[in-house]
Formats: structure tokens, sequence, C-alpha cells
């Protein structure tokens, strides 16, 4: 069976005509060469079946992809890795703050602020000149959900409420609002956080400068992203707040402090490499 009329399955259990051209964007964006990209729907063709899930297909290029350029597979795959962040947000919300600090901020984790009638819990503060910003971080492990308008809405009322509470200073005196989310905003979630002066920030929106634009602009990839990490060693890492792949191979040795033996460490500094750097 090729891709041409294929009805797939996707993770919200809806079925649409799969989009090759979409596809293809992906692997292109993952650096992945005009002949890889021919090869592997090639080779994909021959393990189509009506109904397939996206994520069968996407699973299967991986594994393909992972054989030809271990760092082109991580590429690929990064929405999986943002999900495997948790189950907690709090890794998450650290490796937002690593976007951010690329961005010129410096940055705080998990503060707690005190607004004109409650205290706030707030994901992300960062500083940057006059500018004062605070991030609300809405993380999902699954695929299909959405933060929808009533985030938006308590999200906007509870920034009132700090500003309402003198939070901007003498040094400090523009404030910027964000809602950084790995999935996506619904249409009147959006329209209100927009009309609102809100920044939001989604996996894919706003075109061009989204999450995997900041990503792939940055090359701040998570270490979710490594095949070359067991699920427990990446669990350790991320306990210990190491949420970035190019972070394991500068001070600290992370490596050996998660256990990992030495004759396995050139295979991991390998993928990094080309996970990182590929883009440069």
């Amino acid at each position: 069976m090729n891709f041409e009329n294929l009805i797939v399955t996707k993770e919200n259990g809806q079925s649409e005509p799969f989009s090759l051209q979409k596809f293809r964007n992906s692997l292109s964006r993952a650096n992945a060469s005009q002949e890889q990209i021919d090869q592997l729907v090639v080779t994909l063709e021959s393990k189509l079946f009506p109904g397939i899930t996206t994520r069968e297909i996407y699973k299967m290029a991986s594994q393909i992809l992972r054989s030809h350029s271990p760092g082109n597979a991580a590429r690929f795959s990064l929405k999986k890795a943002i999900m495997e962040l948790g189950p907690s947000g709090f890794p998450f919300e650290r490796f937002i703050a690593k976007l951010f600090e690329h961005k010129g901020f410096s940055t705080e984790v998990g503060l707690v602020l005190q607004g004109h009638c409650i205290s706030h819990e707030i994901d992300v503060l960062g500083k940057k000149g006059n500018e004062l910003m605070l991030v609300e971080c809405k993380y999902h492990n699954q695929a299909g959900v959405y933060v929808d308008v009533k985030v938006s809405m308590y999200i906007h009322s509870r920034f009132q409420d700090l500003l309402d509470n003198h939070l901007l200073d003498k040094q400090h005196t523009q404030f910027t609002g964000w809602i950084a989310t790995n999935s996506k905003f619904s249409d009147d979630a959006t329209t209100f956080g927009l009309c609102k002066g809100m920044h939001l920030l989604g996996w894919n929106f706003p075109s061009g400068d989204s999450i995997k634009d900041w990503i792939d602009e940055s090359g701040l990839y998570p270490i979710t992203c490594l095949s070359t990490l067991s699920s427990a060693e990446k669990k350790f890492l991320l306990e210990n707040e190491m949420v970035l792949a190019k972070d394991l191979t500068g001070p600290g040795d992370w490596l050996a402090k998660a256990g990992i033996k030495q004759g396995r460490v050139s295979g991991i500094r390998t993928e990094i490499e080309g996970l990182v750097l590929a883009n440069r």
C-alpha cells in the first residue's frame, strides 16, 4: 500500500487522510536529506495498512532514520521527547526557562509571589533590561490536549493580581506575561490571550516563532531526545534538574553520575554532537 489515499487514525481517535507533504516537511526539518526522505517513504509504504495511527508511522520513521543518523532521528522525534519531560511539569518549566535564557533573560523557576488578593506560584520569572516577564507553563504528556480559554482567563487574572500589588518597580517598568505549552491553544484561548496582551508560545504557535522553532534555532534539545540513554537514566538526570542534552558533555560529569559506563560515553557524545551541532 502507498501513501496516496491512505486514511490514518490521529492521536485523538479521529480518522483523516494522511498528509505525505507534511510528513516530508517534518523529515526535512530534522535535517534529513532529500535522498533519505525518498528512501524512507519507499521503505514505509510496504508497512502501511488502512487505519494505521500517525504515532505508528512516525515511530517507524524514527527507527529507520536512527540507523542512518541518530541526531536527525532525535530532532524528528522532538515532540514526543518534550512529552517525556514528565510526568510532572517541573522539568518542562526548567526547559522553558533555558529557552528564555537563550533569549537573554535571567530566570528563576518555581517562585511564590504575593498578589493584591492572594499569593501565586509562578513557573518562570525572567528579567532583561527594564523588562520583567512571567511565564505560566502548561505541560501535557498526551497528544490532542488543548489549552482552552478558561486557562487563558485564569492566568490573565493571576498576572493582573500580581500587577495590582506593585509587581513592577523602578528598575523593571515593562511587563510581559506568557503562556507556554507543549500542545496547542484553542481558538478562543488564542483570541482572548492576544486580546489581553499576553504572549502565547505553543508547540507550533506562533508560526515561525514557536517552541519547536526556538529549539531548532538555539540547539537546546532536551535529554529525552537521546536514544542512547535508557528511561531510568533520563529519569535520574531530570530528577537532578538536568534537562539539556548539551549540558551532559559539560562540567559535572553527569554521565558518570547517572551510572553510565565509560564504554557507552563515546556513543552518547556522538549522538549529542549530531543533535546539537547539525543545525549550526
